[in-house]
Parts: structure tokens; sequence; C-alpha cells
């Protein structure tokens, strides 16, 4: 037993054999399936996640770009809304023009694309390599002009019929509506409607304040195209059409606005003003802006191109300073004056000074000043422009005599605190909120700056800086019973249906002063204009309240005129002084003709204007003995009377009866029936036909006073008429007939009166 237990067990070759040679390749295939999951894990990973980084994380940007790839977008322009003055009269309005447009892929042969090159080439002067270019493309849309007018486009229309019957070309060349913006009135109202560019966006003024209204909606032709890249024919395209913009309507009065730029343009002449005049007349009781004048204008119609004077200066200068000059000087010339400017007040802000004074209850009518020619401050000698002094002078009489010393104790009574307080409540120390772009700020002393010398030259104007458009609408506060109103000039906006789609209403900011002491002011400033007469802005036949003002220009680096300082002359003003309805603020910066005073040189300017719109504005008219001698009247119907009958009924009618012939009836009269004649003109009857052939001689009227005037009207056989400042001293500037013209008896002149230069002044 114990042999055989230790005997050896032997092991079975067969199995020993199988067990070796299983167990390498089972662990081989274990590994080449693990290394297979692997691939196909990362493979399918990186599949899906490439898959999810285009369908969701780029996916949006890929369609774009397929749709970009697949559609030619091209825009169709809207046509921009009409500018209207306040009577519905265009300012600016988008005229229909139109593009010229190619489908090249038409083409059938080079000598299709050679004709219609040279013809495109020759219409509108472009070069023909560029557009025989075009003509190759492989594209049912190419555009080849735009904005062409009637006469291009008939040329057009010539070439498109050549093409067809002389080379059987078809479909090739189109025409499509386009807009381009028109300015019927060249210059005028440029420094409030402003320009558009040549896309139609607003650039200046109102263009550009409300382009989002004015601009519309462009409208788009969308083109399929083929995997090549070539639109595909037009019966895959889609029209969107484009939306017309809306239309403004302004607070400005076209013939208002006319009438401003007139007499500006003849007292820029008249007074070599060297750096721009600006005129803004305002509705009192509303802030409606009714006329704002920067004058010179500019050409809306044509921006770019300066005055003939400017453009030799620039063209004088190194090439390399050229384009930089040109610059700036079309931006000052685009510049709002009016609101983008600041400028010292001078003595218009004297009746802001005086309201102040009679609000706080410094001052009254039996208030007294003293004034020996100057007065000193802190050891500051401040002079009046009276060298001799006014010795002593009521509130009233201080204002009418503008009286420098009598202002400076004036603002002392009222004391910095209160002067501070009040300059912002007439709205100085903020931008007025006018709806054009460029508004400035005004320059004052900061809080707690001022000094007592600050204070005196501030009462009287001096050493701020405030702009136009801020002192008449303080001017407004003052004449209407104390309310600080914004001023604005749209009044509405309508679609292109006529529904409006916004309105502008009159805003009260708040009230300054109380009505009593603007009654109080429209009474002094009123008998200030009488008293002063065509020196202080004063308008036969009408009640004007109004102030003249002279500012030194301190500050300016450079001198602009020959004088010793450089000025600012203004005069601001309304009318009637007893119910004021509109206020105008006229001023010329740097006038160099020999005269520098707002009394001059501004104040004629403001009558010359007001004697046309006060009459316009049908405000009732309220004449004194000394008008009525020259005030015109209207010539009645006398033919077809008896001689006899005739002479009595001129005689009736407050005229002169002038017989020409040997009839018994009239047959005709000079002046004719409804013209206006100046009172006791003369009428000239004729009574045959020979008689009617008799002239004079037109003599020269310039220079006469009204009287003067119509002495020499009556030894000539002529009538006149008299317009401007008649009364006190006016004289003659223009007349519509020149001299040494042949006219008939009685034929009426018109002259246009000025206050003389020589004439007394305030300041």
């Amino acid at each position: 037993m114990a042999d055989k237990e230790k005997q050896p067990i032997e092991k079975h070759p067969g199995n020993s054999k199988k067990r070796a040679s299983k167990g390498p390749k089972q662990r081989l295939r274990q590994r080449s399936t693990i290394l297979i999951i692997i691939i196909l894990i990362l493979g399918f990973g990186a599949t899906l996640t490439r898959l999810a980084l285009l369908t969701i994380v780029q996916g949006s940007d890929l369609q774009e770009r397929a749709v970009d790839q697949q559609l030619a977008d091209t825009t169709l322009t809207a046509k921009r809304g009409t500018i209207y003055d306040a009577n519905g009269n265009v300012l600016a309005e988008s005229a229909s023009v139109w593009q010229v447009v190619m489908a090249p892929i038409n083409f059938k042969n080079d000598e299709q694309r050679e004709a219609a090159a040279r013809g495109l080439s020759e219409i509108f002067g472009l070069e023909y390599e560029n557009v025989l270019e075009k003509t190759k493309q492989k594209s049912y849309y190419s555009v080849v002009k735009r904005k062409i007018e009637v006469a291009e486009r008939d040329k057009v229309i010539e070439l498109v019929n050549k093409l067809s019957d002389e080379y059987n070309c078809d479909g090739v060349i189109s025409l499509l509506d386009d807009y381009k913006r028109y300015y019927p009135h060249n210059e005028l109202a440029s420094c409030v409607i402003g320009f558009a560019g040549a896309d139609e966006q607003g650039l200046e003024g109102i263009e550009v304040q409300y382009d989002k209204y004015l601009a519309g909606t462009p409208g788009r032709i969308v083109t399929a195209q083929n995997a090549r890249g070539t639109d595909m024919p037009f019966a895959y395209e889609q029209n969107i059409e484009s939306k017309d913009g809306n239309n403004i309507y302004l607070t400005i009065d076209q013939n208002i606005q006319a009438i401003c730029e007139k007499y500006m343009a003849q007292g820029i002449a008249d007074n070599n003003v060297l750096n721009r005049g600006v005129c803004i007349a305002m509705d009192v009781n509303t802030g409606a802006v009714k006329a704002m004048v920067v004058s010179p204008g500019y050409d809306l119609n044509d921006p770019y191109t300066l005055p003939p004077e400017t453009q030799a200066k620039i063209d004088g200068l190194p090439e390399k300073e050229q384009d930089k000059a040109e610059s700036e000087a079309l931006s000052a010339m685009w510049r709002n004056k009016a609101v983008a400017d600041t400028y010292m007040p001078g003595s218009v802000f004297k009746m802001c000074t005086a309201s102040m004074a009679l609000e706080e209850g410094k001052v009254n009518d039996n208030s007294t000043f003293t004034c020996a020619g100057s007065m000193v401050v802190e050891d500051k000698e401040m002079h009046c422009h009276a060298l001799g002094g006014h010795g002593t002078q009521t509130f009233v009489e201080a204002i009418c005599n503008s009286c420098n010393p009598a202002f400076i104790q004036i603002g002392q009574l009222v004391g910095m605190e209160k002067f501070r307080e009040y300059y912002k409540g007439f709205g100085f120390a903020d931008k007025s909120g006018i709806d054009l772009p460029g508004e400035s700020d005004d320059m004052f002393w900061d809080e707690g700056a001022m000094s007592k010398v600050d204070l005196a030259v501030a009462s009287f104007g001096q050493n701020f800086s405030i702009t136009p458009i801020q002192m008449i609408t303080a001017c407004a506060a003052v004449a209407n019973g104390g309310y600080v109103l914004q001023p604005y000039v749209v009044s509405k906006i309508t679609d292109s249906k006529g529904n409006v789609v916004k309105s502008v209403e009159k805003k009260v900011k708040r009230q300054v002063i109380s009505k009593t002491t603007s009654d109080k002011m429209n009474e002094i400033l009123g008998y200030n204009t009488e008293n002063a007469g065509a020196t202080a802005g004063y308008v036969a036949g009408y009640k004007v309240a109004g102030k003249t003002g002279t500012s030194e220009k301190i500050g300016v680096e450079e001198k602009q005129s020959d004088f010793e300082e450089d000025y600012i002359a203004s005069f601001c003003g309304y009318a009637p002084a007893d119910d004021p309805q509109i206020a105008m603020l006229v001023f010329f910066d740097t006038p160099s003709g020999g005269a520098y005073y707002g009394s001059q040189v501004s104040s004629p300017v403001f009558i010359n204007i007001m004697t046309e719109v006060l009459p316009y504005l049908e405000i009732k008219t309220n004449y004194s003995e000394e008008d009525l001698k020259y005030l015109d009247t209207s010539a009645g119907d006398y033919t077809g009377l008896t001689t006899e009958q005739a002479v009595a009924k001129v005689e009736e009618d407050g005229f002169t009866a002038s017989v020409k012939g040997y009839g018994e009836k009239v047959i005709a009269q000079i002046p004719a029936v409804s013209s206006k004649v100046s009172a006791g003109g003369s009428i000239v009857l004729y009574t045959d036909d020979e008689s009617k052939a008799e002239t004079v001689m037109v003599p020269s009227f310039l220079d006469y006073t009204a009287a003067e005037a119509n002495s020499v009207a009556a030894q000539y056989d002529l009538n006149v008429s008299f317009k401007g400042a008649v009364s006190s001293g006016g004289k003659c500037i223009e007349q519509d007939i020149k001299e040494g013209e042949s006219v008939a008896p009685g034929t009426v002149v018109t002259l246009t009166f000025s206050a003389a230069t020589n004439s007394g002044f305030n300041d």
C-alpha cells in the first residue's frame, strides 16, 4: 500500500496541451475586444461630439451662412419723409429718381456686352473697362448707377431700345425707383432744416435730429442663388416693399423766415459783419420758433461748396493743410450759431436784471440811481457809455438810458444769491432743450466763485456767456407773464397717410416772475422804444417793447475787426407791448462797417423785419399823428368819371389830383386801383391816349428822410410808399425803382428806411 501511495500520478498529455494553448488566445481576444470597444467609443464619441457642435453650438451660424450662400439680398431705398413749414409749404422732399441695374447673365455674347458697356459708360461718364467687367458677372442683379434723373433716364431707355433692335439683347438693363433729397428754397432756413447725405441719412439740423422718423424702413429684393453662386431667374425673387418715412411739420413760417433772412443779409452787407448774424422770432405764448436765421446760410442742395472767398483762402494754403482747413470751414458753415454758440448778451440782459429787482421789491418807480460816468467796485472802475454820466435818474430812466453804473447798483440790491437764483430761473443755467442738434451750455461762475466785481459786470450782461436761444426764451418770459417755456421747432409728425404720429404742445417749465412784474416791464420797455424811436426798435403803428445791447468780446484770441475791441451788436424786443405776441432777437457778431452799437446796427434790422412781420400776423395797428403823415393808403377807382367828379373824389380820399390830356372823362389812372400810396400822394388822371405817353425820370431818394422823400417825389410827379424806420429820423437806404429809369407820372416808388448810423444811441 505504501508503494502504491508513493507512485506518481501521471497527467494526461492531451489535457495539458489544451490548457497551455487556450490561455494566451483568450487574453488576446479580450484585449482586441477592449481595443475595438475603445475605438468605437472614441470614434462614435468624436462623431457625436462634432455633430452636437455643428447642430447645437454652431447650428444657427451655419444656417445663416447657408442662407447667405443661397440668397442675394439687395436693399430698396425708402422714400424719406417730407418737411413742411407751419403753413404746409414744402421745405424738403424726396423726389423720384431711378437706379440703373443690369442682369449680366442674360448677355448672350461679347458683342452685346461691349455695346451695353459702351452705352452706359458714355451716358454716365464711367470707365468703360469697369462697366465691361460688370457685364461679365454671373448675376441677375448688378447696380450700375444710382439716383439718375429724367435726362439720364431717357438716355438709358434709348440705349435699351437700341440694344434690343440692333443686338437682339433684351432683359439686360432695367430702371428701378429711387429717391433724391431736394430743398426747393435752397438756403431758406438752412440752419434749421439741415441736409441729408447721398444715402438719404440725416446729417445736420432737423434732418439728423428727427432722422428715425424721416428715414422710413428700407425694402429688400431677395434673390435665390444656385450651387455655383449664380443668381437664379426672377421667378425665385421675393420683393419686400419699403415703408415711406414720416412727415415733419415745423413751427417755422416760411414767410416770416424769408423776411428775416432778407433783412439779415442786408444788415450783414451794410455793416460788414465778419462773423455772421443771428435772428430768432418766437411766439411768446407757446415757445414755438417762427423763424431762425443764421446769416449767411448755405445752399442745402449743394452743402459741400464753400463761399468763393473762403475757398480761395483754403486754396492759398500749403497742400497738406487744405483738407483740414476745408473740413473746419464746412463745419463752421453748417454750425447753427443760434443754438451751438454762446455770446455775452450785453445790455439786452438788463431786462432780466430789472425784472429780478422788481420781483424782489428792491426798486419801484420812485427809486433813483446816480451815474457820474463810471463806478468803482473793489478797485475796479467800470464805465458808462455816456462818459459824462447821466446824473440822478429814476429806475425807468436808468433802463431807457441803459446806464451801466445804475445797473451795477440794481444788481447790488438784488444780491449774489438772488441773482444766481433768477439766472437759473430764467433758464440760463440749463440747455433750453430745443429740438435741434448741438446745443451748447452756458458759461457762468461756479457756485461760491462769484465776486462783487463779477456781480457788477453780470448786472449789465458782461463776462458770462449764454446761447441766443436762451436769451430769446428769457425775453419771452419777461413778456408773457413770467412763464419760461420750452422752445421748439417741430409742431407735429404724421405718417405717409396723414395720421398724426406725434404732436408737440406748449410746455411751461416754471414761472420766474409774476404777471405784475411782467406787465410793469412791458410798460417800461414799451416806453423805452417809444421814447428812443428808431434807435430802440420803434415800428410805426405798433407798440413795441425792447432793449438794445452792445457786448464786448472778451477772451477772443484773434481780433476780427479794425476796432480796438470786437463787439456783438444786438436788439431783443417784442410786440405789441400791451399784448405781447412775438419776440425777436437780432444780433451781429463783429460788425466792422464803422458802427458797432446795437442801436445803430441791430435796431434798424429789427424795425425792418417787424414792419413786415407784424402786418403779416394781422396784429392790430395803433398809429400816432406822426405815423399818419407817412401811412400808406389805397388808391380808389376814378376811371369812368368826368374830370370834375374824379378830381373831387381824389381830394376827398386825401390825395392830390393831376389831370393829363384834354378829354372829358378819365380813361386811366396811375397809381392803379388799390395801389398803396403815402398819405397826400398824387393820383394822375388820364383823359386821352396821347397823354399816356408822357414819362418822368426817377431821382435818387437814398439818404433822404421821409419828409424829404415826399417833397422830392412831388417835384418829379411821383408817389412814394414807405417801409422800415420812417419816423424818428430814419433815412432811405433802398428804392425799388433805380435812379434814372423812365416811368409814367404817378408811379409809386417803394422806399425802405433805416435808422441813420449817426443818430443818437443809448448803448
